[in-house]
């Protein structure tokens, strides 16, 4: 089964109010981190061993899965005999192999440090703080079809202001947040050869994005795939806002699973 790689070791220092004491990642939108949100949506369409590249408290990301099995569901403690039997909800079946890459570490390097991990096969990656409907099948077979070493998810990211459409002087249709008209910028949700190890060759200062992902375009060695539908990543207490407004109203296009 493909490999999921999810980077999560970033500072998120846009978000501080949320970030100051845990990583980006494990920042809850309704009861779960929004790292959980993604691997779910993962996990739903079938890709369920994760590696997560972990970097600023990364301690807090590694409590959370260690402790996972035992916290989910209910549970009855028998404290004169010291046992304890699990009953409701059982934990997801998923494979989580949580490394530490680093606290300096940039995105590309952290992917630098996982090679011993991947370098046999096709692999995918994405943030740890980003959401989206896509239908990831759809990405592996278009990655196949176009034989290049990476594709990357490209999205219209969504408008901070409410859109306006007129007929004259009056406004015919008012849209919260629109998906902008032009403009595709990378979402995450990527799709990997291990020759893109190739590429990152500047130690653990290697980005990602600057480095390897504009050379692998420049070499003719990078696909897009457009995904019009629903994309929103989490950079600011704005976004977490409107993702937790979201999920708490059950209007979630992320969630899949049900």
């Amino acid at each position: 089964m493909t490999k999921v790689v999810l980077l999560a070791g970033g500072f998120g220092t846009r978000l501080a109010e949320e970030t100051e004491m845990k990583p980006k990642p494990m920042v809850e939108i309704g009861e779960y981190p929004i790292l959980w949100h993604v691997m779910r949506n993962y996990a739903h369409q079938g890709f369920k061993e994760f590696i997560v590249a972990l970097g600023f408290r990364g301690d807090t990301i590694k409590r959370y899965f260690h402790d996972y099995h035992t916290l989910s569901g209910s549970m009855t403690l028998d404290l004169a005999r010291g046992e304890l039997s699990r009953h409701g909800r059982g934990a997801e079946d998923w494979i989580v192999h949580l490394h530490d890459t680093g606290l300096d570490t940039m995105t590309g390097g952290r992917l630098k440090r996982l090679e011993p991990f991947l370098s046999t096969e096709t692999f995918m990656l994405t943030y740890g703080d980003g959401v989206s409907d896509i239908d990831l099948h759809k990405l592996i077979q278009f990655h196949k079809s176009h034989g290049r070493i990476g594709t990357v998810t490209a999205v219209r990211p969504p408008s901070r202001f409410g859109g306006l459409v007129f007929d004259g002087d009056l406004v015919t249709e008012f849209t919260e947040k629109p998906q902008i008209g032009e403009g595709w910028i990378n979402g995450g949700f990527m799709v990997f050869e291990p020759a893109i190890f190739d590429y990152l060759d500047r130690g653990d200062q290697t980005i990602l994005e600057a480095d390897a992902l504009e050379h692998l375009a420049a070499d003719g060695q990078l696909a897009a795939y457009r995904h019009e539908a629903f994309w929103q990543c989490m950079d600011t207490l704005r976004d977490k806002r409107h993702l937790q407004r979201l999920w708490a109203d059950g209007d979630a296009p992320w969630k899949i699973w049900e």
